[in-house]
């Protein structure tokens, strides 16, 4: 009987799939994610379900979107009875960990004390003992997960068990990330202050990956093959790596965005203006922002990449050194993109431009993938069918209801195609923005609608426009395709509404 596969599943935090040397970039170099694309299959057109961290992971997990498996924006909990893959496989005989950012469930203080999250990141740093269910009551199994090393928050300003990990070595760090998890201007800020590399939470993630990896080859899990859940919190915001990658990309040296000079017209968008006007949730999503400000973000955004590509190489590297590379699937992705200065805008947020969307996917399956790019359009939700159907796990044990596509026929083919389209779920709930958008992504098209502004959108020409200026939504001669796409759209979305609860009896 052939020995079943493992598992490694890279995942970083809003890098966008234009930020790596393989893509194409003129700047940013990630040797070893190049590498990685070398031996797979790197795909072009990989668009998230959901531009939310909380809302695409569980997607990524479930099979189904959104508002399938409720968490619908941020700050909403993934049911923890909900099927995951996660547990599929460890009930088929797979040893299950995940080893950083998970967010499965919200990290900031909830609205009300009955709320309670095992991944908040002020009871992971309160100095007291807390109700809430963390550090020696995390539940176990997590989602599937049997065995759980955590890392909540962002760039410097992260809890969870590394901060046990970081009080052993740097006990003066410690408490002054403690006092900055506590603080929302601090967490929802642009930049943070610097942790050195080696305590830096990147460098946890890597060395706990070695560890696992050391732990498997030594037989510490019998027989079971891996599925490890290797998660980096960076590159999102607030952004600070170590000087070492900060030296080697310098504020100065940024090229902006062809598009950077777009705000003014973007404060006419009936939609997105009054947004750019009033900005919520103290900046913290969709914003303007300004060449110095754009210059430097971008630069240590690409220092953060870097950095994370580093400790990307040393567990590649592990894999091969330990004899595992052979049967150990790896793939790499991001939960959701950034702005990174398209039209003077940062962050992620309610706006139909593609820096948010559009992220990175990369696939090595032993014996399958050999390296090629495929411009095939794929999403993050078709993951979790592809992961179990290359594992040759049976049907009937997946996660109920799932509305993945299986891309093993593209791995196979990168010509081939299985989707003609990507469709996007965004919904907002914070503070006083309550909002509804959905995006199609077509091989030509994005169209973008929001709830409540009837007779308007966005239509932009992927392959003629792709800077994004030129909304081709009143234009006359993109009538008919507008009417297709708006079509399209509805009969996506139809498709991907939930049908629970299921039907009890003939009448």
């Amino acid at each position: 009987m052939p020995e079943k596969k493992n598992v490694l599943f890279l995942i970083t935090d809003a890098h966008r799939a234009d930020f790596m040397s393989c893509a194409g970039h003129p700047e940013l170099k990630t040797p070893n994610l190049d590498r990685l694309a070398k031996d797979g299959v790197r795909f072009t057109n990989h668009f998230c379900t959901n531009p939310m961290c909380l809302p695409n992971r569980a997607s990524m997990v479930t099979g189904v979107y959104p508002n399938v498996h409720g968490v619908r924006s941020n700050g909403i909990n993934l049911d923890e009875d909900r099927s995951t893959i996660i547990q599929t496989l460890r009930k088929r005989g797979w040893h299950t960990a995940a080893i950083g950012k998970i967010h499965h469930q919200y990290w900031i203080a909830p609205f009300k004390r009955k709320y309670t999250s095992a991944e908040d990141i002020v009871s992971w740093s309160a100095e007291k003992k807390t109700n809430d269910p963390v550090k020696d009551r995390f539940p176990s199994p997590y989602y599937g997960y049997e065995e759980v090393e955590l890392v909540v928050g962002n760039g410097s300003i992260c809890s969870g068990h590394y901060m046990d990990w970081l009080e052993e070595r740097a006990p003066e760090y410690a408490k002054r990330v403690k006092k900055q998890c506590l603080n929302y201007d601090y967490l929802f800020s642009l930049f943070c202050d610097e942790i050195p590399a080696k305590y830096y939470n990147t460098t946890y993630v890597k060395q706990r990956a070695l560890a696992f990896l050391d732990r498997f080859a030594e037989g510490k899990y019998g027989e079971k093959p891996f599925y490890l859940h290797c998660s980096f919190p960076d590159p999102h915001y607030p952004i600070y790596p170590d000087q070492k990658f900060q030296k080697i990309y310098r504020p100065e040296d940024v090229k902006l965005p062809s598009n950077f000079n777009d705000i003014d017209n973007l404060y006419e968008h009936p939609y997105l203006g009054p947004i750019l006007k009033n900005p919520v949730f103290k900046k913290a999503l969709v914003r303007e922002t300004n060449e110095e400000e754009a210059r430097k973000f971008i630069a240590l955004t690409y220092a953060s990449i870097a950095m994370v590509d580093e400790a990307i190489g040393h567990i590649l590297a592990s894999l091969e050194k330990l004899g595992l590379a052979e049967n150990t699937i790896v793939v790499y992705m991001s939960d959701h993109g950034d702005l990174m200065g398209e039209h003077s805008l940062l962050f992620k947020g309610p706006c139909p431009f593609n820096g948010q969307i559009h992220v990175p996917m990369i696939w090595r399956v032993p014996g399958l993938t050999k390296g090629a790019i495929s411009d095939s359009l794929v999403s993050s939700i078709d993951y979790p069918k592809t992961i179990l159907n290359l594992l040759e796990v049976s049907e009937r044990h997946h996660p109920p209801d799932m509305q993945s596509l299986d891309l093993t026929p593209i791995l196979k083919n990168p010509e081939r195609a299985i989707r003609d389209c990507c469709y996007i779920e965004h919904d907002e709930e914070v503070g006083p923005l309550q909002c509804r958008i959905r995006h199609l992504v077509t091989e030509d098209y994005k169209l973008t609608v929001y709830e409540d502004y009837e007779g308007f959108g966005d239509l932009y020409h992927r392959k003629k426009d792709p800077d994004e200026l030129n909304n081709l939504w009143e234009d006359e001669n993109y009538s008919q395709i507008k009417n297709y796409l708006m079509e399209k759209l509805l009969h996506e979305s139809l498709k991907a509404l939930r049908r629970n609860p299921k039907r009890m009896a003939g009448s």
